[in-house]
């Protein structure tokens, strides 16, 4: 069993579960090259060994976290959005619908931004 299948578990809401792993089925069609990977007790994505997203969940939303470079470039715009953000995160509420248009300028950045990165985390 993959841990990403572990982390589906915990979510007792069947509307939470379907909604994240909807947005796993996303990112995977949209992002083919993107590895799966489980660390720190959550899902997360690599290309080429680098980290490029990671995804938890909350009891009021779910934490996207694309690193603190990746949120300060898109402060603005998450903003706009209308999530809540931290340095390292923006949260999407349960109730709130996900900008795929948004992710998806997140991970072509990160993908962009980090393709000579050969840490998993930037320096």
């Amino acid at each position: 069993m993959h841990k990403f299948e572990l982390f589906f578990d915990k979510l007792t809401n069947i509307n939470h579960l379907g909604k994240i792993q909807d947005l796993f089925e996303w990112i995977e069609t949209n992002f083919p090259e993107l590895q799966r990977e489980y660390k720190w007790n959550t899902p997360m994505y690599s290309d080429h060994g680098t980290f490029i997203l990671g995804v938890s969940t909350a009891k009021a939303h779910i934490s996207i976290a694309p690193e603190n470079q990746t949120m300060a470039h898109f402060k603005d715009k998450i903003a706009e959005a209308g999530y809540d953000q931290t340095a390292g995160l923006f949260k999407v509420k349960w109730d709130q619908e996900i900008d795929y248009e948004l992710l998806k300028e997140i991970i072509e950045y990160n993908i962009e931004d980090k393709k000579e990165v050969t840490t998993f985390w930037r320096k």
